[in-house]
């Protein structure tokens, strides 16, 4: 059998060091973006790279042997033959990578004379699309399973607690069509300018309308990109070629990663204010839902072209239809939409509008892609141990899970409330444990924090935070302390720096909590003011000037609008200038409108208020 590859053996480096790619990068002189590659088996390193490489390992004390020696046995873990059941149609190049395996048994879809259930009694690896149900009463004829992979991101079709349950990894395959959805995107971006779908529609019934299909150059004009992951950077990277300036919105991408892909880091109102052609690559999330609106729209320059690949519930429909018609948007391209397929859609027979349904991704070297990848890494997990692009939490027993779940939760729940409350643009991440806690495996508890930090930029999940953080150019640090709360056992902490903190002076964002009876998240400090809050539901949260009178008002304003108070949290600062600064959180049973926040801000002493959604 031959060796490991150099980007298996880089995998492995970085697992045993605990290093992110651009810190291995930094060690080896190379770009981040090698390293991704190398590890995806793409590319062929420059021989000083190997040097670098091996001395690194030799100084660091890195074998192989094992890793070596387990692959040349055909497991390095079981000492026995893997079995791999493909339940539906893979591309050849996908069971190639199982097929080269000395011993190991493939079984495609077309294998199965007895069903599916009946080929898993044995298995190790099962991997799907979207068609076949895995829910736990398949799971449950599977014994021996270790690992789900879904080529594809989505993973409605896979019962995941039911994996986490049985100890089962569920792996799927983000970024593999990252540059299917660009170049589509960019193809968009040219049809509106030039009128393409217009053209040819004219043609095709023997006109020639060449005076009215005049169209506009990309030269010289600014591209928006909302959203800065995988996609957003890649249409980035093939948007500069144009010559167009690009400007980009995401709290959640470091400056530095912008300036690499010549992107100019800006708040939404301005990307919105100064675009030309405004691009959406965001996940939806309740913060993203319906961002594009009439108030946000009519913030736009006027002519500005529209482009959607993300998710359709990032436009509120009948918005773009009147800006459309008004001429305040010129044009638009839509690939997904609200309701799949359109029913009566509005913007059918519109002139100014381009619709697809949903190919964004949908290209032959994407799919390939996605088989490829989702089968390597389900063979480094079988092989190696190495768990990547993983969506579930495999790394600890049931009895250790058990323990750690509520603080799972909780630390998912404290990344959601700062990033809520404090929105800025992330540099870096401090988390702190104390107490019992500091002495657990933490791993998931860090990039449950992680996870719902970045929860509003894109798809992330408890496995794949630390590597998205690393992607972003976010660095992570943590602190393991001893107990500093009288009767919180443990307490998990945040602390964000960015280059827009909320506290002027150190530049930083701070909050922890705990869990109270083992259930109950609580907070119990944001930004150095000691206040115990529920961590769930709907919280308004705002800071005024420690007067008389702010309290009284805000729950006027909010019994006026209909809104219940659940629980009414306080908090102050301890001596200082008066009047110094208060905190409160309040728990409401109700959603809050705009415009009860709005009048909310207007209080005299009140300094800031957000809405958090937990």
């Amino acid at each position: 059998m031959p060796e490991l590859t150099f980007g298996e053996k880089l995998i492995i480096a970085r697992t045993k060091l605990d290093l992110y790619q651009y810190q291995m990068a930094e060690k080896l002189g190379v770009h981040p973006n090698s390293i991704w590659k190398y590890e995806r088996g793409e590319g062929k390193p420059h021989a000083a790279v190997v040097r670098m490489f091996d001395l690194f390992c030799e100084q660091n004390g890195i074998r192989f042997d094992e890793f070596e020696a387990g692959r040349n046995s055909g497991n390095a873990d079981k000492g026995q033959t893997m079995k791999i059941v493909l339940a539906e149609k893979v591309s050849p190049a996908t069971r190639a990578v199982f097929d080269a395996e000395q011993g190991w048994q493939v079984l495609a879809h077309d294998q199965l004379p007895d069903g599916l259930p009946a080929a898993l009694a044995d298995a190790d690896a099962l991997v799907v699309r979207s068609a076949v149900q895995v829910d736990d009463e398949l799971m449950a004829q599977a014994p021996n399973l270790r690992v789900i992979g879904r080529a594809g991101v989505g993973i409605d079709n896979i019962d995941v607690d039911a994996a986490t349950r049985r100890g089962i990894v569920v792996m799927n395959t983000p970024g593999a069509n990252a540059v299917a959805v660009a170049e589509m995107a960019i193809g968009l971006m040219l049809a509106l300018a030039r009128k393409l779908t217009q053209a040819n529609a004219t043609m095709h019934v023997g006109k020639w309308e060449k005076k009215k299909l005049q169209g506009v150059e990309l030269r010289g004009k600014t591209l928006g990109i909302l959203g800065l992951g995988n996609i957003g950077l890649e249409v980035a990277r093939r948007a500069r070629a144009f010559g167009l300036e690009l400007l980009g919105h995401d709290p959640f991408v470091s400056a530095a990663v912008a300036r690499e892909n010549g992107i100019r880091l800006v708040s939404a109102e301005e990307l919105f204010a100064v675009s030309d052609y405004l691009t959406l690559h965001v996940s939806l999330t309740p913060q993203t839902a319906g961002i594009i609106n009439h108030r946000t729209i009519a913030t736009m320059k006027k002519g500005v072209r529209i482009l959607n690949a993300a998710r359709g519930e990032l436009i509120e429909e009948a918005a773009l239809v009147a800006a459309l018609k008004s001429g305040q948007v010129a044009g638009a391209a839509l690939d997904v939409f609200t309701q799949e397929p359109p029913v009566n859609s509005p913007f059918a027979g519109m002139e100014n509008v381009i619709l697809t349904p949903h190919i964004a991704g949908s290209t032959a070297e994407a799919q390939e892609a996605v088989g490829i990848q989702i089968a390597r890494q389900v063979r480094e997990y079988l092989k190696l141990g190495v768990v990547q692009n993983a969506v579930n939490l495999p790394s600890l027993t049931h009895e250790e899970y058990l323990v750690l779940a509520p603080f799972i939760d909780l630390a998912d729940r404290l990344g959601r409330f700062v990033s809520q409350a404090a929105p800025q643009r992330i540099e870096n991440i401090v988390l702190t444990y104390s107490g019992a806690l500091a002495e657990a495996k933490t791993e998931l508890v860090r990039n449950a924090a992680i996870a719902g930090l970045l929860a509003q930029s894109e798809d992330v999940n408890r496995i794949n935070a630390a590597a998205v953080a690393d992607e972003r150019g976010i660095r992570i640090h943590e602190e393991k302390l001893q107990s500093q709360r009288g009767s919180a056992t443990s307490v998990f902490g945040i602390t964000l720096h960015g280059a827009q903190g909320t506290d002027p002076l150190t530049n930083s964002t701070r909050a922890s909590a705990t869990v109270l009876n083992g259930e109950h998240p609580r907070l119990l400090e944001f930004d150095g003011i000691d206040v115990e809050a529920p961590l769930e539901g709907n919280l308004l949260v705002y800071r005024n000037l420690d007067v008389p009178g702010v309290i009284g008002n805000i729950g006027t304003i909010l019994g006026q609008h209909g809104v219940n108070i659940a629980n009414f949290a306080l908090g102050r600062e301890r001596g200082g200038v008066k009047p110094g600064r208060a905190l409160a959180v309040v728990q409401v049973d109700e959603d809050v409108s705009p415009e009860a926040i709005d009048a909310i801000i207007g209080i005299k002493g009140l300094l800031e208020a957000r809405l958090v959604k937990l």
